[in-house]
């Protein structure tokens, strides 16, 4: 019988080379393309999309391969000149960024990740970063701005999916960051993360956004992605908690780690963010007893930050006490960080039911 682990004994250390290597799509979106997307024709704006993101990364490919394959050698927008002050600059005219607007499950990120891919091909070397608004602020958190800022300037493309603007510090943070890499050459490709029941509202989520990067906008091209979600992931049918024994049966399943939820929460506070997807790198399912409503709101932005990381690996989620729908309180969704948590609600939902 396989020996449960505990996530509360690990403290991984991450080196800062490992950290960059991790900005790559999740797993789930590893092999996709602008042909794997396939739009929807009641939403006129999925077909347009992809037809723009064609012509955009188009742009990529310098020279052609054997027998008239584009795609021998890859470049963004040009392959870029380093002046004597080491800033790249673009030879070719044309956006220096994309933003992906549009409501939840409309495939920005299958979208974001096709850019990542198409720029990252035929190359020995990575030329391209993908990570969630919150990974770059953690990456900003572990190495310092300006370090974050000359290794990041490696990349001709860098992806940030899901751009927040629940969090006016960190929103403005990232925006000073993409600022300093626009300088410096680099392509940005960026994604809203409005809710479900927003949908309605997305456009002005790109005005919200243009706002936030005032000193971004001229180079930003709004791509409107409309349609329904491809998920129809209903956010109030949770699973109900499980009962101890199925925490039993569940913790002893090869790849699983067992935790008390209070004892995770603490363990959470003592390892940095940017070493959570580390902490689970090789983990299948995670079980948790007795799960609790927060209330404290570093705690809870702590288990976003973990949910995010589980999601991405794709990680089975078994829990007794409290549904996970409740598992941040009533203030909490109402409150500024209402999208995170909604979103947390969401992915746990879904790691749930995948048992």
């Amino acid at each position: 019988m396989p020996t449960t682990t505990k996530l509360c004994d690990r403290f991984p250390e991450v080196p800062a080379d490992q950290l960059i290597a991790g900005f790559v799509p999740p797993p789930q979106f590893a092999q996709v393309s602008l042909d794997s997307y396939i739009p929807d024709p009641a939403w006129p704006s999925q077909a347009a999309a992809v037809e723009r993101l064609r012509a955009i990364s188009s742009t990529f490919a310098q020279g052609s391969a054997p027998g008239g394959n584009a795609h021998a050698k890859r470049s963004l927008l040009g392959r870029k000149k380093k002046d004597k002050k080491g800033a790249k600059s673009k030879q070719n005219a044309g956006p220096g960024g994309v933003y992906l607007d549009g409501g939840f499950g409309v495939g920005k990120t299958h979208l974001l990740a096709s850019l990542y891919s198409i720029a990252s091909l035929d190359t020995t070397t990575p030329k391209a970063a993908f990570g969630s608004f919150v990974e770059y602020t953690n990456l900003v958190g572990a190495l310092g701005f300006e370090h974050a800022v000359d290794v990041l300037s490696q990349f001709d493309l860098v992806c940030i999916d899901e751009f927040e603007l629940d969090d006016p510090g960190d929103t403005v943070l990232i925006s000073s960051l993409l600022a300093r890499l626009a300088e410096r050459g680099v392509f940005l490709a960026a994604t809203s993360n409005t809710l479900p029941d927003k949908l309605g509202e997305g456009r002005f989520a790109a005005e919200d956004f243009m706002r936030e990067i005032q000193g971004l906008s001229s180079i930003f091209e709004v791509i409107r992605i409309d349609g329904e979600d491809y998920r129809h992931r209903d956010l109030d049918q949770v699973p109900a908690p499980a009962t101890p024994d199925e925490v039993d049966e569940a913790a002893a399943s090869e790849g699983a780690t067992r935790d008390s939820f209070a004892d995770l929460l603490g363990h959470l506070a003592q390892v940095h963010p940017s070493r959570y997807g580390a902490m689970v790198a090789d983990v299948d399912t995670v079980c948790l007893d007795d799960v609790c409503t927060l209330e404290d709101q570093s705690q809870a932005l702590r288990l976003v930050a973990l949910v995010d990381r589980l999601y991405d690996a794709q990680v089975i989620v078994v829990a007794s006490g409290v549904p996970l729908d409740q598992v941040f309180s009533q203030d909490m969704l109402a409150g500024g960080y209402r999208k995170k948590y909604r979103r947390a609600i969401s992915r746990l939902t879904a790691m749930a039911s995948s048992d």
